[in-house]
């Protein structure tokens, strides 16, 4: 299933960043990030957050960085992973539903 304001962008950042490292060490360029969501839904625990969240206006979206000198999956640390122009907004507090 699909929590729309808190588990899906938590997976699509995951899962991207994921493709993204195994891309570079197999030698490949990323290209389209795919997500099917089944059971899609949200919270009513959430719908004043939500509301918030689509009052904003988008942002450009930041440059993944990754220390192109790693070759292998397991040698990445968090200092080798960087996100370039990243101007968030400020959080929106939310507890999980379930």
């Amino acid at each position: 299933s699909g929590d729309m304001f808190l588990g899906v962008p938590f997976n699509i950042a995951s899962y991207s960043l994921l493709t993204t490292m195994l891309a570079q060490v197999c030698g490949y360029k990323p290209g389209e990030f795919i997500h099917i969501i089944g059971d899609a839904h949200i919270y009513l625990n959430h719908l004043e957050q939500v509301k918030l969240q689509l009052e904003r206006k988008p942002k450009k979206l930041p440059i993944l960085k990754l220390n192109s000198e790693k070759k292998s999956l397991f040698d990445f640390r968090f200092e080798d992973i960087g996100l370039e122009n990243y101007e968030p907004y400020p959080p929106i507090k939310a507890k999980v539903a379930v």
